[in-house]
């Protein structure tokens, strides 16, 4: 008898058609059992093309982009307009890595504990529904605030702080966080890499201060492009910008 599988592969991106014809032999009284030609499939298939496991990570490497992320402040649309006027809107300044993020032309002062002050945070865009301040571990010190490392947007029993913009102030109850280091990724991309939504990995930079961060966080959204997240502090102790490799792995 004649069989004939048909199958399609897109591991290096583009598609791929594949055509099989399997011969085999039954004896007339014989009852074809419909696993085993199954497994015969599946069997010559591997030996063709390879398990769908090994054709995701025969893959090239997607491009690996690692961004120090400097103290920032995300603000809700209410204290956009508290800060900076009525009817006011974040005004891009540059566009960010991740389509449809923005470094805004706005700032704030962050004022901490004992009227210690950062005098000009950047505020990112677009609004969120909760204002977030994410500093590094220097910045805390300098405000004299401990906040917790933390996943953006987990803001329970966070230390507050006060913001002080050109046309008003916002006293925040909670919402300082030292961000968790994380990546961001395609689901194509968590494939590749065999991760999934709140997985770790390591980034091992090779540079003059070669590092290993572990513990990174995997967060993963249709439309993301593949990229770290490190702040200022991580990304001047490895010397990220004399680095002349970076690996991102399993742990």
């Amino acid at each position: 008898m004649n069989l004939f599988a048909f199958f399609h592969d897109k591991s290096n991106g583009n598609l791929k058609f594949i055509f099989l014809t399997l011969k085999i032999k039954v004896k007339p009284s014989s009852t074809i059992d419909r696993q085993w030609i199954e497994q015969i499939v599946r069997e010559i298939v591997q030996n063709r093309i390879g398990s769908p496991s090994e054709l995701v990570r025969n893959r090239a490497a997607p491009e690996l982009i690692v961004s120090i992320s400097a103290r920032h402040v995300h603000l809700s649309q209410e204290h956009v307009e508290i800060l900076f006027g009525t009817g006011s809107k974040l005004t891009k300044m540059k566009d960010l890595y991740q389509d449809g993020f923005f470094a805004a032309e706005e700032t704030v002062m962050v004022v901490g504990p004992r009227k210690r002050m950062l005098p000009t945070v950047r505020i990112l865009g677009p609004t969120r529904p909760e204002t977030q301040v994410e500093l590094a571990f220097t910045d805390s010190i300098s405000l004299g605030i401990n906040p917790p490392v933390r996943e953006s947007g987990q803001l329970q029993e966070t230390p507050g702080c006060v913001l002080v913009g050109p046309k008003g102030v916002v006293e925040l109850k909670r919402g300082v966080i030292r961000a968790e280091r994380h990546v961001h990724m395609s689901p194509d991309e968590a494939k590749y890499y065999g991760v999934q939504v709140k997985d770790r990995m390591s980034l091992k930079i090779h540079s003059p201060c070669p590092t290993t961060f572990e513990n990174v966080l995997v967060r993963v959204g249709e439309g993301i492009k593949l990229e770290v997240h490190l702040d200022t502090d991580e990304g001047n102790a490895c010397d990220l910008e004399h680095a002349t490799k970076i690996e991102l792995v399993r742990d």
